[in-house]
């Protein structure tokens, strides 16, 4: 299987309120310095797989048919610096013919240079930080985005044969309300959009308006934040829109027409291997199997960008079998398909899996989880509460099993 690449770009024209992403507001100065490091970072990619036991010289990691550029705004950069990057793709990686290349863009940064440059490094996928089509709820959590700014920035999109378009919408913005809701995703689904996101608001207790909530303050609008019954009531209503208008739920927060789900995504949910560069990139690897038994490898580059640029280690965790295991359940039941036990017990044995069993049993019960034949699924319910279920597939690790981490400087 191809590789899928992910490289972060850490800058942002302004920091959201609720965000804590290992992203910030940087003058232009610091541009040049991350993407001059980056490059080095790729072109230092098979020495760094080496060093954690994989190989990327010879098939399929040769190649990669994912290319993934996230942030952060990656749209911010200037034309020459987005060039430079792409290219040092393209020197260190076979880029398949088929590969998906996706740019997340700020809405409001989609200048028609910008559309030119994005369509001569190959890219045929944007995906928007929407989060709201109401002005007033995009800027009270500090978007600088208008309504008519998205959709005539879509319709320039489309014009130049961009039409692989991801809308991101965010429930439970400070001001939402049910009726606000509605306009949102129903101009989501009138742009004909073929893949919408739908986040319910997770505010980080580190970001400001997570520190404004729980001091129970006025500021970044805190006290309008809908509360969590609104925000899940939200998110099922935007779940039977975007079904109703042919707009397939295949994930969590993702949904899609016309089979166009994100192919990137899918490597993260399915396991399949895939390298990040820059600030807080993680990677999985495989490899060969080693006496504890482990047949992967995960690291991450340092979260913070003094720490990154001063070439601070990458976080090395061997995947021991009982991790993988726990992986493949939560990961793979974050898709509508759900899970093929068949596929686990053929991986991995049916005495491992059978540990899980209880867990299965009592997620049914509780209406979380569905069965069919071998096919385990989460229901509507369970999607709801999916963090709550993912935890009851995490289990002590067993002396045996445990593995501890591990550092390795890059080049």
């Amino acid at each position: 299987m191809p590789l899928g690449l992910y490289i972060s770009v850490p800058f942002c024209r302004t920091k959201c309120s609720y965000c804590n992403f290992a992203s910030d507001v940087f003058s232009k100065s610091a541009f040049e310095n991350y993407v001059a490091r980056l490059i080095d970072d790729v072109a230092g990619s098979r020495e760094l797989a080496s060093t954690v036991g994989c190989a990327l010289s010879c098939a399929p990691y040769d190649a990669a048919d994912s290319v993934y550029l996230g942030g952060g705004t990656p749209s911010i950069l200037e034309a020459s610096q987005l060039r430079r990057i792409f290219a040092a793709v393209r020197d260190e990686f076979a880029v398949t013919p088929d590969a998906e290349i996706t740019v997340e863009c700020a809405p409001g940064t989609l200048t028609p240079a910008l559309i030119e440059t994005l369509q001569q490094c190959g890219v045929n996928r944007v995906s928007l930080g929407v989060q709201s089509f109401v002005d007033q709820e995009a800027q009270s959590v500090g978007r600088l985005h208008k309504r008519a700014t998205v959709l005539e920035e879509i319709s320039r999109l489309r014009q130049a044969g961009l039409d692989n378009i991801n809308i991101d919408l965010i429930a439970g913005l400070p001001h939402q309300t049910a009726d606000s809701w509605d306009f949102s995703v129903s101009e989501a689904i009138a742009t004909g959009a073929p893949h919408v996101s739908v986040y319910m608001l997770e505010i980080d207790d580190d970001s400001r308006l997570g520190r404004e909530l729980t001091a129970g303050g006025v500021r970044y609008h805190a006290h309008f934040v809908p509360d969590e019954d609104k925000i899940a009531d939200f998110y099922q209503q935007a779940c039977d829109m975007l079904t109703a208008a042919g707009i397939a739920q295949y994930e969590i927060s993702n949904f899609a027409r016309d089979a166009r789900q994100s192919r990137h995504n899918l490597k993260y949910w399915t396991r399949q291997p895939y390298l990040g560069f820059g600030v807080d990139a993680h990677s999985m690897l495989t490899t060969g199997e080693d006496a504890l038994g482990h047949k992967a490898v995960r690291f991450s580059t340092p979260d913070s960008l003094d720490a990154y640029m001063n070439q601070g280690p990458h976080n090395v965790t061997p995947v021991s079998p009982q991790s993988a295991i726990e992986e493949s359940f939560f990961l793979g039941l974050r898709l509508n398909r759900g899970i093929d036990l068949e596929n686990l017990w053929r991986e991995f044995g049916r005495d491992a899996i059978a540990v899980w069993e209880p867990a299965i049993q009592q997620c049914i019960q509780d209406g979380l989880l569905e069965r069919q034949r071998d096919t385990l699924r989460l229901t509507s319910r369970g999607r709801l509460l999916s963090n709550e279920v993912f935890a009851r597939f995490l289990i002590e690790e067993t002396e045996e099993t445990k593995v501890g981490t591990g550092h390795v400087n890059p080049r």
